[in-house]
């Protein structure tokens, strides 16, 4: 904005306005919100802008607020006929519209979908980068098989970053692995809603509805027997597969439900085939050894 002939106040104005808008939304997205003290939708409006910027800082979104009484320039820079009129800027580029989200959810759904094209790094996501190589170490352990090392890794990460998914995934996924599946399912309950359908707390969910599942069997060898003298108990082969799973013989498992699906597919309404896509998911979908019992399945299901 060009500064020649105009007043002190809007000089003093302008000035502001590079500094609490312009020069934020080189690095975050500001939310930039004209409002007035006599607009009484804006003051409905404001609370909503304020829990949503809250709750989306450490994503890098910011909120700014103008006064288009106090700031008549400003507001006759971006042509606001009428208020309240909500922009999204980035640097220093107005890059949408928020003016029709006048909900919570609406408004959240908007910054998600801007979030998602914009290269945007919030808190979180550089918390997320610097404990990238501990969160690593702690999933080579848990896989390992050393559970309690793999606690105290991600029980120190979770102090550093609650509400980072990876951190509460590994964390309860480590818990369960310890037998205390009540500690994971009440780590995965205080997941906000939002997020919960995020993949690694989907996996974490995953490994609890398989912990519940899954019975620790004395007497693996009768199952055994039983299958051994009908090879179509499907109800032996589901038994069998879930004392495996608790005795973490995921190999033996997958088996197990593999061969009952090549029998009947459609067994308790395809049980056997819901069991191993959850087990597939606690490993993690990209994991060489999913991809083979992936090709394995479909081996199954498509010849």
């Amino acid at each position: 904005m060009a500064t020649l002939g105009m007043s002190a106040a809007d000089k003093e104005a302008i000035e502001a306005f590079r500094r609490d808008v312009v020069e934020p939304s080189m690095t975050s997205l500001v939310i930039l919100d004209f409002w007035a003290e006599w607009c009484g939708p804006c003051k409905a409006l404001a609370p909503v802008l304020e829990k949503v910027a809250a709750d989306y800082a450490d994503k890098g979104v910011v909120l700014a607020k103008i006064d288009v009484d106090e700031q008549k320039m400003i507001a006759a820079q971006f042509r606001v006929q009428s208020i309240p009129t909500v922009y999204a800027l980035f640097q220093g580029q107005l890059v949408a519209d928020l003016t029709p989200a006048r909900s919570e959810s609406q408004l959240k759904q908007m910054l998600d979908q801007i979030l998602r094209q914009l290269p945007i790094q919030g808190e979180a996501d550089r918390m997320h980068e610097d404990i990238a190589p501990l969160i690593a170490m702690g999933e080579e352990v848990l896989e390992a098989g050393d559970t309690e090392r793999a606690l105290s890794i991600f029980a120190q990460l979770i102090e550093m970053a609650p509400e980072d998914a990876e951190v509460v995934s590994g964390l309860a996924r480590a818990q369960i692995k310890a037998g205390d599946v009540d500690a994971a399912d009440a780590l995965l309950a205080g997941v906000p809603e939002d997020r919960a359908k995020e993949a690694p707390i989907a996996r974490a969910q995953a490994a609890l509805a398989l912990a519940r599942e899954a019975t620790p069997l004395d007497d693996l060898g009768g199952l055994r027997a039983r299958i051994a003298a009908d090879p179509d108990d499907h109800e032996a082969r589901f038994e069998l597969a879930g004392g495996l799973m608790a005795a973490d013989d995921r190999d033996g498992a997958a088996d197990q439900l593999l061969e009952s699906i090549a029998r009947d597919r459609t067994w308790n309404d395809g049980a056997a085939r819901q069991r191993l896509l959850k087990l597939l998911e606690v490993v993690g979908l990209e994991d060489p050894w999913v991809r083979e019992q992936r090709r394995r399945l479909s081996a199954i299901l498509f010849t």
